[in-house]
């Protein structure tokens, strides 16, 4: 795909503030539909950065075959266990020279100082000083080796996207392609960024408003939900209070625009610091330098900067800034060389010229309330090669019209529920006079975080009942199969009809994998297409990391036109919160002819064309409904302004089977929509507790045999931070295993651990690069709903 675009072009800026085009090509011009919803020509390739077949050589051929000789009802001994033995001791020794190749190799170490410089000094280092042998072998090596094949088996078969180890794909539909067609391109990695934290910005403009002189240069501004009527400012939930006119003169100019310089100069008899200073401590306004929510939060710094007119001021700021910048190019750099060490340096130098200029530390903690992003600067990568997909996985798609049937009667009937609540906080309200927007907003939270939660959950329920009377599994089945035309009548008899309720909630984006072993099989119809995630009410496409790896972004920009000719009402929302919202995940599809309302965080641009306070927005009501009207008239629908609260409930509401100790693999025609899934006691796993290498290792093939498990799966646990791959024909996955479960069963000893089949393979990866490297991956699409 090399991004050529026609049509009238009209330059604009996504939220983001990347430069963008309207009126771009959207595609190939064959759009793919399925039902009344329509997917986008374009969809993301979401791949590892390093070959699949890596995690196979951790797996010593002929150990699983020798280890299943021992049957369950003995216990290993003798002559042929000691021969075991010596095969596994040897097996040991073997995987640990190759895991020193491995931490060894400067691709695999850049990927770690990516993730954690401090691994590559405490655990990389000396593991690259041991010479592995039997005897050395002793507890720390083991750890180490552990270590390594951890990060191993994420940088191999884990779909995620981060940096070149997990860059970002694209492809489009093309009717002239029977299966899939790749184009490697040349080399992994087509293009690299390396971008600012959100929070480091943050610190920085901090640091620079502690300077009196620079912090009248700041623009004082309200916040969203406090309205000011002549002398009486009202807080949603508390009584009206009426204030002097000084405090109302100084009230009525902070817009977030005017500078304190240009107040005061507007009101000379009034003291206008010691106004701001009260009506900041009371919380009704908001004077500190502000960095609006973006990809780049640099560049409005230095823009913000570079328009103080007095010299001297400005200089120091951006001297600051500068510092950082610099220390973000040495970064990208380093990176660029593929030399950890350098990038290791580069790192640490950055993190000590920022802890130095703003006495913050450069590392975040972990906590439940920040975003995963803990580092000072990431980075991100478009992939080279480009994939088009044609008529066979066109085809073999058509089962997933049904299951986004039933993923829209979920967001239907949620919206519908939470809705009759809101529409009663309305009546309330409106009996006593006009609503505002902010008053209602508070109102309704009760709503948001009481019984909606209960309406998601029994949705939920509801949801797994009727599939699990679609499906009808025979018991004990680990296969099931269906026929579209069979699903798709019961699908539509049980879930039909519903309609979106909100109107990120026209769209649905599913991830799905394609099973085979190559390009030629899919032309030959040897393949199959397992669904992934499907993420309801939302185009996961708009988020940053997507966007901003797109090679023209206009083009995404012109896809949302499509779907949206006028604009949308969309809510501020915080700058990041836990790991569902952090600057690369945030929407950045954000067009000039879309509205954002404050309504608790304002993290725009004030100066941003149709941005609004919910303190400035009514709540009316038009043919029976709840309705936004906005100061210059415009109106939306109330449901609009809580669409990410509905969202973030609906988000993990689908989920055809239940959480049941097993459940089956269920296929439709050639499409996996459940992947079998087992969820196992711990503290029943009892080979987990076995200190002996050998035995341990025997004692998890026979514990996968008692559950018919499949050699590869991925393991979600209570105590581990993200999903991880288990082979359970290599003695190191089987410990990582082993070790995972001694950790969940002593921290919760009645808790279990879920065990899915990793579907496709390894050996099922079709995805290549330049020199005939196989990757994992997964297609992203994005299907909205029309009329």
């Amino acid at each position: 795909m090399n991004g050529n675009v026609t049509g009238t072009r009209a330059e604009t800026r996504t939220e983001t503030g990347a430069e963008t085009e309207t009126g771009a090509d959207t595609g190939s011009g064959h759009p793919v539909r399925l039902g009344r919803r329509r997917l986008w020509e374009q969809f993301a390739l979401r791949g590892a950065g390093f070959p699949a077949d890596g995690v196979l050589e951790l797996a010593p051929p002929g150990l699983a075959a020798a280890a299943d000789k021992f049957t369950a009802d003995e216990e290993p001994t003798g002559e042929a266990w000691e021969e075991f033995t010596a095969l596994h001791t040897e097996a040991a020794v073997a995987t640990a020279h190759r895991l020193r190749e491995i931490a060894a190799s400067p691709r695999f170490r850049a990927a770690v100082a990516w993730q954690n410089p401090t691994v590559l000094r405490t655990g990389i280092a000396p593991f690259l000083k041991w010479e592995p042998s039997a005897a050395g072998r002793t507890s720390m090596p083991r750890q180490r080796e552990e270590l390594v094949a951890h990060y191993w088996q994420r940088f191999c078969v884990k779909n995620d996207t981060i940096g070149f180890f997990g860059p970002v794909g694209w492809g489009r539909w093309d009717p002239t392609v029977e299966g899939v067609a790749v184009d490697p391109g040349r080399g992994l990695i087509a293009a690299t960024e390396v971008y600012f934290a959100g929070w480091a910005v943050d610190a920085l403009a901090e640091h620079l408003d502690r300077d009196p002189a620079l912090r009248e240069w700041t623009a004082p501004r309200p916040v969203p939900f406090v309205r000011v009527e002549g002398n009486v400012v009202r807080v949603p939930g508390r009584p009206p209070r009426t204030v002097d006119d000084p405090t109302a003169e100084v009230l009525a100019l902070c817009d977030g625009v005017r500078t304190a310089r240009e107040i005061r100069a507007a009101l000379p008899a009034v003291d206008v610091t010691a106004v701001l200073e009260e009506v900041v401590a009371r919380r009704w306004a908001v004077w500190r330098l502000e960095v609006p929510a973006s990809t780049h939060p640099e560049r409005w710094l230095r823009a913000w900067l570079e328009g103080i007119d007095d010299p001297e001021v400005r200089d120091r700021g951006l001297a600051a800034l500068e510092v950082l910048e610099r220390g973000r190019e040495r970064v990208r750099a380093a990176g660029e060389s593929g030399d950890a060490d350098e990038l290791v340096a580069a790192l640490s130098g950055l993190e000590g010229d920022f802890t130095a200029l703003t006495d913050t530390a450069a590392v975040r903690e972990k906590s439940a309330s920040t975003a995963p992003c803990r580092a000072l600067v990431y980075s991100d990568a478009r992939r080279s090669a480009t994939v088009r997909t044609g008529r066979a996985v066109r085809d073999a798609l058509a089962p997933l019209d049904p299951l986004l049937t039933a993923a829209g009667w979920l967001t239907s009937r949620l919206a519908e529920e939470v809705m009759g609540p809101i529409r009663a906080v309305h009546t309330r309200l409106a009996a006593d006079g006009p609503v505002g927007l902010a008053d209602f907003w508070f109102a309704c939270m009760p709503v948001l975080h009481g019984e909606a939660r209960g309406v998601a959950d029994r949705l939920q329920r509801e949801f797994r009942e009727h599939w699990w009377d679609i499906l009808k599994p025979p018991p004990g089945a680990h296969r099931v199969r269906g026929t579209l035309t069979d699903i798709g009548n019961a699908v539509e008899e049980r879930f039909g009809g519903g309609r979106p309720g909100w109107t990120a909630a026209r769209y649905l984006s599913p991830d799905v994998m394609i099973a085979a072993t190559g390009p030629e099989a899919v032309a030959r119809g040897d393949f199959e297409l397992v669904l992934g995630e499907l993420h309801l009410a939302a185009n996961t496409l708009g988020a940053s990391l997507f966007v901003h790896q797109h090679p023209d972004p206009g083009e995404l920009v012109a896809l949302t036109d499509r779907d949206h000719p006028g604009p949308r009402l969309m809510p501020l929302l915080p700058k990041e919160h836990r790991s569902r919202l952090s600057g690369r995940i945030r929407h950045a599809l954000v067009r000039p002819t879309d509205y954002q309302v404050g309504l608790v965080d304002f993290t725009a641009d004030p100066r941003r064309p149709r941005t609004v306070r919910g303190a400035e927005a009514e709540v009316v009501e038009r043919d029976g409904e709840p309705v936004v009207l906005l100061p210059d008239g415009a109106t939306f629908p109330a449901v609009e302004v809580f669409s990410h609260a509905l969202t973030t409930l609906a988000m993990d509401l689908f989920d055809i089977l239940p959480e049941a100790p097993h459940t089956p693999r269920v296929t439709i025609d050639r499409l996996v929509v459940a992947r079998e899934t087992w969820r196992l006691p711990a503290a029943e796993a009892d080979f987990a507790e076995e200190k002996r290498e050998a035995r341990r290792y025997v004692g998890a093939r026979r514990w996968r045999e008692r559950h018919r498990l499949p050699r590869f799966v991925f393991v979600v646990s209570p105590t581990e931070p993200r999903p991880f791959y288990v082979d359970f024909d290599s003695p190191v996955y089987t410990t990582i295993l082993a070790k995972a479960i001694r950790r969940l069963a002593r921290r919760e000893p009645g808790a279990a651990l879920t065990l899915t089949e990793m579907l496709p393979t390894p050996e099922q990866s079709w995805l290549t690069d330049d020199e005939g490297h196989r990757y994992t991956s997964e297609l992203r699409f994005v299907a909205v709903e029309e009329g």
